[in-house]
């Protein structure tokens, strides 16, 4: 059971967001408190799942995946496979970074990142459309990403 986070959790958690690599010395001088209670409430929180896992957010520009799509698709019930597999399926697939169930007249978003759009058709036509149990889809390229958390 998590206990409930306090503010200076809060706020800790906010500075770990915007740089998760900041050392202990420099939170501890933000937050006004000691070094080792930053240590200790960092370390409750990844024990109680609070913070999964610290990770890098790249500039998927400078990695030649700069273009960003989202994929409406419909379920095939009839596939013989369950929405839940067909999900993990669709996540399994290279250039795919998100995959969502979902609720309304769609089944599945996908968010996938490539270097053009001519390479997110490919992963459209060529590999999400194989997969036994995508039905229709639709799919939206970005053009500017405004907001973006990880």
């Amino acid at each position: 059971m998590v206990t409930s986070l306090d503010a200076t959790d809060l706020r800790l958690l906010k500075e770990l967001k915007e740089n998760a690599r900041e050392n202990i010395a420099s939170l501890s001088k933000k937050l006004g408190i000691p070094r080792t209670t930053v240590h200790y409430r960092i370390k409750k929180l990844v024990e109680e799942g609070v913070i999964e896992k610290f990770t890098v957010k790249p500039n998927y520009k400078k990695l030649n995946l700069g273009t960003t799509a989202f994929i409406l698709a419909r379920y095939e019930p009839d596939s013989g496979l369950s929405q839940r597999e067909v999900a993990e399926r669709i996540a399994a697939l290279e250039g795919v970074y998100e995959v969502h169930i979902i609720a309304g007249e769609w089944d599945l978003l996908i968010k996938v990142r490539a270097p053009s759009s001519e390479e997110v058709g490919k992963i459209v036509v060529d590999r999400l459309r194989e997969i036994k149990g995508v039905g229709q889809t639709v799919t939206m390229v970005s053009f500017v990403t405004v907001k973006e958390e990880l």
